[in-house]
């Protein structure tokens, strides 16, 4: 079973990951996810972290001559801006006066500082923040950069886009193809299909930057050519939409998860949502519509699936809210870490790949996959069972 960790913290030396599972033969292409990690540091909005930050990925173990060995797979990320922070990130030497100049005692709303600190009984909510930063999310893309070469391998491809951002619905990809989708997002800074709408949302993102706030939105991950009957009915934790809703769930700052039309189906009558069934001898078995996301039962049905997560603004804010001072109890204002004016755009390629992640998970458990020859050959078996029921 394909299982992953990873390790670090934001302003620590490095990033680390073990992704352990994998069949052995996958030839990795490490520039693209070099190109992955870098997609996941631009988008318009981001702040001046990304500035200092090249993200490149080093492979350590698991890898040789490019390809994988069915060995863990371990991984790092460099972290430039440890070199400001090495005093104040020192794992070994003893707090002093010097080390602990960016105390953080005033916690933010919306983050984990508070509740982290009460919970480890950390009176530095630096040791929170460090670890609950959304700098972990480059390693996630690392990890789902390798997982989504491997579905690539099986006939598999998928995209995440931008769908809403700030409240300003731009445009959703029916019945767009990944790779038309693709397309279309790439050729903007904000991963979005409504071309017309990215002057309009620039100035959008420059108005809240100057006021001192952030923006969420809605991010949709499309997947194609997915075998049926990945995942199962038979038990709740066997359900597919359900692992990579908790999946999804885990990524920073998502605070929804649904599939289809999601929360739009509790305004529909039945006969309006449910993807009538239907067969012919070119296609086999599918559906007329796309309602429900791909999933029926907790199991894939064929059609493409579709993810969408809400993203809510990014907590750290410049014009800071109000808190209190964890050791004086007064009321002051929160504390300003170096943040983004909105991150949606970099969210995209993180649930992405963390749905790539959870696809692999799954894919690997189902079909015999310590060597990928076997696996391809043991996947398109399946599909070809399945297609003559």
């Amino acid at each position: 079973m394909m299982e992953y960790v990873t390790a670090g913290e934001s302003h620590g030396p490095q990033l680390t990951g073990i992704l352990s599972g994998l069949p052995a033969g996958l030839k990795l292409d490490i520039e693209q996810i070099n190109r992955d990690l870098a997609a996941r540091q631009g988008g318009y909005g981001r702040g001046n972290r990304q500035k200092i930050e090249h993200d490149q990925v080093e492979i350590l173990g698991g890898l040789r001559h490019n390809q994988t060995l069915g060995s863990p797979l371990a991984l790092a990320i460099k972290n430039r801006d440890h070199s400001h922070w090495s005093e104040i990130m020192n794992p070994t030497s003893p707090a002093d006066e010097k080390n602990t100049l960016r105390r953080v005692e005033k916690p933010r709303p919306g983050h984990a500082d508070l509740v982290g600190g009460m919970k480890y009984g950390h009176r530095d909510l630096r040791n929170v923040l460090e670890r609950s930063s959304a700098r972990e999310t480059a390693m996630k893309v690392a990890i789902g950069s390798v997982c989504q070469q491997l579905l690539g391998q099986l006939g598999i491809e998928l995209v995440g886009y931008v769908k809403v951002i700030g409240g300003h619905d731009l445009g959703t990809a029916q019945a767009l193809d990944v790779a038309t989708i693709k397309k279309q997002i790439e050729a903007n800074d904000l991963r979005i299909l409504a071309q017309e709408q990215v002057d309009s949302i620039h100035n959008l993102i420059d108005e809240t930057r100057r006021a001192g706030d952030t923006l969420g939105g809605v991010i949709q991950v499309v997947v194609e050519n997915v075998p049926v009957g990945l995942g199962s009915y038979t038990s709740w934790d066997n359900k597919l939409d359900a692992k990579l809703g908790q999946a999804v769930m885990g990524i920073n700052a998502i605070k929804g998860v649904s599939f289809g039309d999601g929360f739009d189906l509790g305004y529909q009558k039945g006969s309006q949502v449910m993807d009538q069934i239907t067969w012919d001898e070119q296609q086999g078995w599918s559906r007329l519509s796309n309602h429900l996301g791909g999933f029926e039962g907790g199991m894939t049905n064929g059609m493409p699936l579709v993810i969408n997560a809400v993203m809510k603004p990014i907590p750290t804010l410049y014009k800071a809210l109000q808190t209190a001072d964890i050791n004086s109890k007064e009321l002051v204002k929160a504390n300003v870490e170096r943040s983004d004016t909105t991150a949606i755009v970099p969210a995209s390629i993180v649930v992405e790949k963390t749905v790539a992640i959870e696809l692999a998970r799954v894919i690997l458990a189902t079909f015999e996959a310590a060597n990928l020859s076997r696996l391809q050959k043991a996947v398109a078996a399946y599909r070809q069972e399945l297609g003559a029921y």
